[in-house]
């Protein structure tokens, strides 16, 4: 039987010590590809060494909106996308940034990472993209580091309307710019994102919408994930997080994924990452 190679990442390693436990289960099972660091907060300095071994890609999830300890540049998210997108952030300031949180990477992980996203997918906002990949061109040159294109697949129609106008809204907000700045320097993208959703609003449950993405997927999609084993009183949505680490651990994961004929594979060793160019 043949299967499509598809890649699932935990986002936000390092925010806390739930989600950080939650992703190395996970990732020993088999259930994940890919995590991506949340290299400013300060339980990434604490727990990076969990990560040592796992295996899957690791990456830098850089983030611009929320202080978790590091100081340096971050505003709301409306703020910074209309700073952006004016062009009025200042290039020196976003390098200076990006560097900062590529250096934590190296420091605690002793290497490049396998790829880079965004917190909120600020990774592909004008003025952070040149950034970004002006600094991989100048650190990793020659290195195959793949980047995230947010660009939505094929979505279900069992999912809500308004989850799929989401997705839409946050490949609109810069994943063709990026993906044609990156091929054209020679770095890779998945092929199309899913996992998208709105924790503050009412969404079928966990299962229900990974069975319809996994219904659209591609050799190369890419999926965002958020579990956490438990969590804090501070995290207002946490609870979606716990649901995913339930479904992603459970039996139900597993039959799903042959039901659809899937099986997680990590990008960096796939011959399904492209230029998009």
């Amino acid at each position: 039987m043949t299967v499509i190679p598809i890649s699932l990442c935990a986002d936000d390693f390092g925010i806390e010590a739930g989600v950080d436990e939650a992703i190395v289960e996970l990732s020993k099972k088999g259930r994940l590809s890919a995590t991506s660091c949340l290299t400013t907060a300060s339980g990434f300095a604490e727990r990076a060494d969990w990560l040592n071994g796992l295996p899957i890609d690791l990456g830098v999830h850089l983030n611009f909106t929320e202080f978790l300890g590091t100081p340096g540049l971050y505003m709301p998210l409306p703020r910074l996308i209309l700073q952006s997108y004016l062009r009025k952030l200042n290039a020196d300031d976003v390098h200076t940034q990006i560097g900062r949180q590529l250096d934590a990477f190296e420091q605690q992980l002793g290497r490049a990472p396998d790829f880079v996203d965004g917190h909120l997918h600020v990774h592909q906002f004008p003025v952070i993209r040149q950034a970004l990949i002006e600094q991989l061109l100048t650190r990793y040159p020659g290195q195959k580091i793949w980047l995230r294109n947010t660009q939505p697949g094929r979505l279900s129609n069992a999912l809500p309307w308004m989850q799929r106008f989401k997705a839409q809204v946050i490949g609109a907000l810069g994943a063709r710019a990026l993906t044609r700045l990156a091929g054209r320097q020679g770095f890779l993208v998945n092929t199309d994102f899913m996992g998208a959703y709105d924790f503050s609003k009412p969404h079928p449950s966990y299962a229900a919408m990974l069975d319809a993405w996994f219904s659209a997927a591609r050799p190369g999609t890419l999926f965002m994930t958020h579990p956490a084993k438990y969590i804090s009183t501070e995290d207002a949505f946490g609870q979606d997080r716990v649901e995913e680490y339930r479904v992603l651990s459970s039996e139900l994961f597993t039959l799903l994924l042959d039901q659809h004929q899937l099986a997680v594979r990590r990008l960096s060793e796939s011959a399904h990452l492209s230029s998009l160019t």
